[in-house]
């Protein structure tokens, strides 16, 4: 199979109402090297990087409290740094952002057995301003009625 690993997708097309960053950049730990005296950092499979994750709120007024909550991983040998908050929302508990290279895994969920989603991503940007108008409008990026 040609594909390997995550299936590529665009951000507008994983978050067409934007993506919100609300809370800190933490490290992924490798659960099956970890100890609890011995923490070790999680590394991506293909490039051998480190692995930061970014908990996000998607911006869907469709989807359901739970459902909104996710956590983004980054791919990157430093830890990403969460850009700053356009002047309009200073002062607000959450950043809109973009993130580049983004790939997603469908898998199961155990025990409810339902399908979920992992994404994984090369960075992240604050948000463009075709982006902000697109995701306020409820477009997708080329401007169609989302």
């Amino acid at each position: 199979m040609a594909i390997q690993g995550g299936i590529p997708v665009s951000h507008e097309v994983a978050f067409p109402h934007g993506c919100y960053v609300v809370g800190e950049v933490s490290q992924v730990l490798d659960f099956e090297a970890s100890t609890k005296d011995r923490p070790v950092p999680a590394r991506d499979k293909v490039t051998g990087e480190l692995m930061w994750a970014v908990p996000v709120m998607d911006g869907d007024p469709s989807l359901k409290a739970a459902a909104k909550s996710l956590n983004v991983k980054i791919v990157s040998p430093v830890e990403p740094v969460v850009p700053a908050a356009p002047p309009e929302m200073a002062g607000l508990p959450f950043v809109p952002v973009e993130f580049e290279g983004l790939a997603v895994t469908p898998y199961v969920a155990s025990p409810a057995n339902r399908l979920a989603y992992s994404f994984k991503a090369r960075g992240m940007r604050a948000v463009s301003v075709v982006g902000a108008k697109a995701a306020r409008h409820g477009k997708g990026a080329a401007g169609d009625a989302g």
